[in-house]
């Protein structure tokens, strides 16, 4: 096999949970082109088939499930569903997810409870169901959506972060478990995407974009489909010996102490 042909997904089934929108939609749209068939879900009957719709669109023969990642037997039933109509689900994606920016001292503790639940219980959940039918057939491939949250903390995004750090260890306990069925669970952690949900940040002069420029060595924000090879290369044969791993695509945050105002300035003019 040549190392141009590890990368194709063809005959592959691929499940993006909330893939109905932003990075998820852009993630099931590189796993599109290289070859997998594309299946998605959420919780918005409305969101579901503009997406379904948006995809047939692209010429993706995508379909929609509509279900809740946080409700066990709503997954269970649903996978089942789903490895009967369309086939067995070689590839999951764990992208639902939520975030709410409220300092520590003002977050209620339902609040907590809700974005753990979805962004850390629901993997846990959809990995469950999903990595079973993957045991029985000794192969597959699971994508958790960490963050830079799964590493660093910043104010008011404390339950994101303990979820998106819990998520990182919940992959990496998948890998060591699974592994020996040849399952690899590894991570994607994204950084600071252009996408709608951050168009209103990301002027000139606003102080969150200043902060985005000012910790990127890119001196840019990602554009959604730069996180396509990454999820291709994650959910393909030629990352048949990475296991465990979590992929940050964020432009160089995480190994940058931060670029002076000099050098923002001189981006921003380019």
């Amino acid at each position: 096999m040549s190392i141009l042909d590890q990368f194709k997904l063809d005959g592959k089934i691929a499940l993006v949970t909330g893939g109905t929108h932003g990075l998820g939609m852009a993630i099931a749209c590189g796993l599109s082109e290289a070859g997998a068939r594309i299946v998605v879900n959420d919780i918005d009957k409305e969101k579901l088939e503009g997406a379904v719709k948006a995809f047939n669109e692209k010429g993706i023969d995508a379909k929609g499930y509509l279900f809740d990642v946080t409700n066990e037997a709503a997954v269970k039933e649903h996978i089942d569903l789903i490895e009967e109509e369309v086939g067995p689900i070689g590839i999951l994606v764990n992208n639902a997810g939520i975030i709410t920016r409220i300092p520590i001292e003002d977050l209620e503790v339902e609040t907590f409870r809700k974005v753990i639940d979805i962004d850390l219980i629901g993997p846990f959940i959809m990995g469950k169901y999903v990595g079973k039918k993957m045991i029985e057939r000794r192969e597959g491939k699971i994508i958790n959506m960490c963050s830079m949250m799964s590493e660093m903390g910043r104010p008011s995004v404390s339950a994101y972060a303990a979820a998106k750090g819990g998520l990182k260890m919940l992959t990496r306990n998948m890998a060591a478990e699974w592994g020996k069925y040849n399952i690899q669970v590894n991570g994607i952690g994204p950084g600071y995407f252009a996408t709608a949900q951050t168009a209103p940040i990301r002027t000139e002069g606003h102080p969150f974009n200043d902060l985005i420029m000012s910790r990127t060595p890119a001196l840019r924000w990602g554009q959604p489909e730069e996180l396509q090879g990454a999820a291709v290369y994650l959910a393909s044969k030629a990352s048949n010996f990475v296991n465990g791993h979590v992929l940050y695509v964020d432009g160089g945050i995480i190994a940058n102490f931060g670029n002076t105002s000099e050098e923002v300035a001189a981006a921003q003019n380019v």
